[in-house]
């Protein structure tokens, strides 16, 4: 079986006023999940349970995100986040700056190999 990539998706999420990277992260996944229906794994014959989902989720401070809290978002699949440095902190002019996640949601099927 060859894990073929079959889509991606984009989100962007905030957190105004609190500095909350989790959350953040967490709005940039429901952004890119919430917009589309994906049907990939029944298209293909299979549970919605097989598909599986690498997440990249840029913000400033990766440490002080839950990963758990991201994979909770999932409600199928096989997800994998990682997160890494990236998004904007936006300051502000009193208190915490304004935090900006993005995120990226890759969907794959361990496919026959087509022998190509």
């Amino acid at each position: 079986m060859a894990k073929t990539r079959l889509l991606t998706e984009f989100g962007m999420g905030t957190s105004l006023r609190r500095q909350d990277y989790t959350e953040a992260a967490t709005r940039a996944l429901k952004d890119a999940l919430w917009h589309n229906s994906i049907n990939l794994a029944e298209l293909f014959g299979r549970e919605k349970g097989d598909m599986l989902i690498d997440v990249e989720v840029g913000v400033a401070n990766p440490d002080a995100v839950d990963v758990d809290a991201l994979l909770a978002v999932f409600p199928y699949g096989q997800p994998t986040v990682t997160v890494v440095k990236g998004g904007l902190d936006v300051p502000r002019a009193v208190g915490n700056p304004t935090v900006i996640a993005n995120a990226a949601i890759s969907v794959s099927l361990n496919l026959k190999d087509s022998g190509a």
